[in-house]
């Protein structure tokens, strides 16, 4: 297929591609003469096609221009969390088998310190673009990885999720036969550009020939201000960010552009979701993950308000299935089929014969479906908790815990949170007193700090079944207990 930059500037040359907070505006010709240049800059450091290329920035019109100037290279980029300790980009970068590292002026201290003989290190911001003559239309295979982005899974050991430009391209495609696309669409995204989510905002602008707002982090005046005043007709958000721009709109009400709020993340409050039926928030339940692409099943605005609290049904053309442990049960774990999911993680042949079953991906999620085919997010895999929108897994977490002098055992599990919607606790089983504040400084040299405990209860021993499984419901059961008596 063409290269989709290359389509959309010819096609929309004057248009607004992406649009900052300063009021600085890029044109899809600007970005496509921007992103050429860089990549001629990257061919000129050594970089080839084929290489596999860590990306640190925090959201900056150059690391847009990056993400263009990988796919003219026809690399892979590795996108990073900014959030990660050193250890956990140290490990992704060695996994990964990258043969560049680039980051962003602010990252410069840290990627210094993750030198390493496997790779070179390229400052995004020192960059200095050799501008090229206008090139010809360039292309790229549909079933070629775009990127791996890293998710954690059960065993503590983080996964590269490869992703293709197949994979975006029918999710761009999905969520316009679902949401519809209009000349006056602006999506505002506050989302990180390393998360799927942000990413898939920036490939539908593209794909679509739509404005983007890009916002470095969250700050709810700032995307309040936008959605009041500078035409944005959606936003994407998680349950935090939804509940923080609700307490500023108070009681007044969006303009009549602004026409969808996607909300990711997990399941919402039920509570939060009536809030906004009755402030006439247009909120669109979503669910989907990294392997997905992103969107995968997505509420409609013929039913947002007739089943509030459901993610929808698949887009248009995804397939999805809940696979019952007892044919008696409603729920079942989601398992989910299209063009949108994942080829596979990197590296990881064990992994993937485990996550696909004739051609359907286990996704591990708890769901159910109601008498019309509508899915309701039951739990996000099982064991996962969600904080702020970024994804914990108690295994990845516990085996830091364990790392910590005579702790025997340790478990995390979520805690109900006003503000986060989840905070990880940790349980854990030691035969000597442990000093706690030493304890959280070694998470927090491990772990990113979203992932660091926010609280330690000692306990004699972890309850267990019969295998031998901890039964984290019934930590989590006492938790409720706790904070009932409190």
């Amino acid at each position: 297929m063409i290269n989709w930059l290359d389509k959309r500037a010819d096609l929309s040359p004057d248009t607004e591609a992406i649009v900052l907070p300063d009021g600085a505006s890029y044109t899809f010709e600007k970005l496509r003469e921007d992103a050429l240049a860089m990549a001629h800059t990257l061919v000129a450091e050594g970089i080839r096609p084929g290489d596999h290329i860590a990306v640190l920035s925090e959201n900056s019109y150059r690391m847009v221009v990056l993400i263009y100037a990988i796919h003219y290279v026809n690399a892979v980029a590795v996108m990073l969390n900014t959030r990660l300790s050193h250890d956990e980009w140290r490990y992704q970068l060695k996994d990964s088998g990258v043969t560049f590292l680039i980051a962003s002026e602010q990252y410069e201290n840290s990627a210094l310190n993750l030198q390493s003989q496997q790779w070179s290190f390229i400052n995004l911001d020192n960059l200095k673009l050799h501008v090229t003559p206008s090139s010809e239309n360039k292309s790229f295979d549909q079933n070629q990885v775009a990127q791996i982005i890293y998710t954690s899974g059960t065993t503590g050991k983080p996964k590269g999720v490869q992703l293709t430009y197949d994979n975006h391209w029918w999710s761009a495609i999905g969520s316009a036969l679902n949401l519809g696309v209009t000349k006056s669409d602006r999506w505002l995204l506050a989302l990180p550009l390393f998360h799927v989510g942000g990413l898939s905002i920036l490939y539908r602008s593209v794909i679509y020939g739509m404005p983007v707002h890009l916002h470095n982090g969250f700050d709810a005046k700032s995307i309040h201000h936008e959605i009041m005043h500078n035409g944005i007709t959606i936003v994407s958000v998680v349950t935090v960010m939804l509940q923080s721009l609700v307490d500023l709109l108070s009681d007044n009400r969006y303009p009549e552009t602004f026409r969808a709020m996607l909300l990711g993340g997990g399941p919402a409050p039920k509570q939060l979701l009536n809030l906004c039926k009755k402030l006439d928030i247009p909120v669109f339940q979503t669910y989907g993950m990294t392997e997905t692409a992103s969107q995968f099943s997505t509420l409609d605005e013929n039913y947002a308000l007739e089943k509030l609290g459901s993610a929808g049904k698949p887009l248009f053309p995804n397939e999805l299935k809940i696979v019952k442990d007892q044919p008696e049960h409603q729920a079942g774990e989601i398992y989910v089929k299209g063009p949108s999911v994942t080829k596979g993680y990197w590296n990881r042949q064990e992994a993937n014969e485990q996550a696909f079953e004739q051609g359907w991906f286990k996704t591990g999620d708890l769901g159910q479906l109601d008498e019309d085919g509508f899915l309701y997010l039951l739990d996000r895999r099982k064991d996962l908790i969600i904080s702020g929108g970024e994804n914990i897994y108690p295994a990845e977490v516990e085996s830091v815990l364990q790392q910590f002098p005579d702790i025997q055992e340790a478990a995390v599990v979520a805690k109900e949170d006003n503000k986060w919607g989840e905070i990880p606790v940790a349980y854990i089983v030691a035969d000597q007193r442990i000093d706690v504040e030493g304890l959280s400084e070694h998470c927090a040299k491990a772990l990113a700090k979203y992932k660091v405990p926010k609280q330690f209860i000692f306990i004699d021993h972890l309850p267990r079944n019969a295998s031998k499984k901890v039964m984290r419901h019934k930590l989590k059961q006492r938790l409720i207990e706790k904070e009932g008596d409190s």
